[in-house]
């Protein structure tokens, strides 16, 4: 089967063409109009999907070599997100399956992060583990099929990657902020502040990265300009690292799984990527991190889920409605 997938759940527009779990483009179109807000404006980043839908979308075609009538179902990110961004792709998939009588996959988009490990390692065994962390997520999976999975914990305030971008803010970086702390860290002392590992010694498998988005503010206020930007950066940087290892391979050890997986835009960060493999191979344990254009939202991960479950379930009525709110377990 040749699926057309379609991306659209934040402020990157994505399209992709897969064809039996094979990705045969992935084009996306980042929005950098938000830097100068230093956060997304929702209004903003739906006009911008609106512009760029058509030109990605042939472009994306084009990459696979593929004609419209080649393509044999469509997929769409139904949730969650901004519900105008959401409604650009959602709309458009259902003109394009109106159009040339296609059905229609809406997929989760936190679900399609969940099985990013597996798209270009499809022989990772269930079950595993998954982390996904982004700017408005931070949970970790018990993966058990393409079709099970459960939450074992999510985060209770800010996800990491907000956390990244607010520090960010504070310091006077650019957005999204994890790059640019990322960049910085490198020439920094992790060990010379110490902010405090929100959740670390709790049994749970939950998240809280408010407490450092503040310990780090009054730090900033208290140094009254003579903090060195650098440690500041390694210092944050490493307390986010050390609970979401910590937390993820308790997880790995409680449910004795052989694999593990990171997901989401945070999962580019270099140190967690890093530290994570260190992890996994004192453990024995296979680890995967897509590649970085897997990391961000992408269309190929919607595509690639639609496929892997297109033999166990039915395409959606084009009645079906875009969802913002958070997973549920399957």
């Amino acid at each position: 089967m040749t699926i057309l997938a379609i991306e659209t759940s934040c402020d990157d527009t994505s399209v992709a063409v897969v064809r039996d779990r094979e990705v045969l483009s992935n084009v996306i179109s980042s929005q950098p109009i938000h830097n100068d807000w230093g956060g997304i404006v929702p209004e903003l980043a739906s006009r911008e999907h609106v512009r760029a839908i058509g030109p990605i979308t042939h472009a994306a075609l084009a990459q696979a070599g593929v004609g419209i009538e080649d393509v044999q179902a469509i997929a769409v990110t139904s949730g969650p997100g901004l519900a105008g961004s959401l409604l650009v792709g959602t709309h458009v998939a259902k003109g394009l399956a109106l159009r040339h009588q296609l059905p229609v996959y809406p997929v989760h988009h936190i679900e399609a992060h969940v099985y990013s490990g597996y798209l270009e390692h499809s022989d990772l065994p269930f079950p595993s583990i998954a982390l996904v962390v982004s700017g408005g997520h931070t949970s970790i999976f018990l993966v058990r099929s393409y079709e099970h999975f459960e939450i074992l914990g999510s985060t209770r305030d800010d996800a990491a990657g907000e956390a990244f971008d607010k520090i960010s803010k504070l310091l006077g970086l650019g957005y999204p902020g994890g790059p640019h702390i990322d960049r910085l860290a490198r020439d920094g002392d992790p060990e010379a502040i110490a902010f405090p590992r929100g959740l670390l010694r709790d049994d749970s498998f939950d998240f809280s990265f408010s407490g450092l988005k503040t310990a780090v503010r009054y730090y900033l206020r208290d140094a009254a300009g003579a903090a060195r930007i650098e440690d500041v950066c390694a210092s944050a940087q490493r307390a986010i690292v050390e609970v979401l290892v910590t937390k993820t391979m308790r997880a790995a050890e409680q449910f004795n799984v052989g694999a593990l997986s990171i997901a989401g835009g945070v999962s580019a960060n270099s140190e967690l990527r890093a530290t994570m493999q260190s992890e996994c191979d004192r453990r024995g344990l296979t680890f995967v991190a897509p590649r970085m254009d897997y990391c961000v939202d992408n269309a190929a991960m919607i595509g690639f889920l639609a496929a892997a479950r297109a033999g166990a379930a039915a395409p959606s009525a084009l009645d079906f409605m875009v969802n913002p709110k958070a997973l549920r377990a399957r």
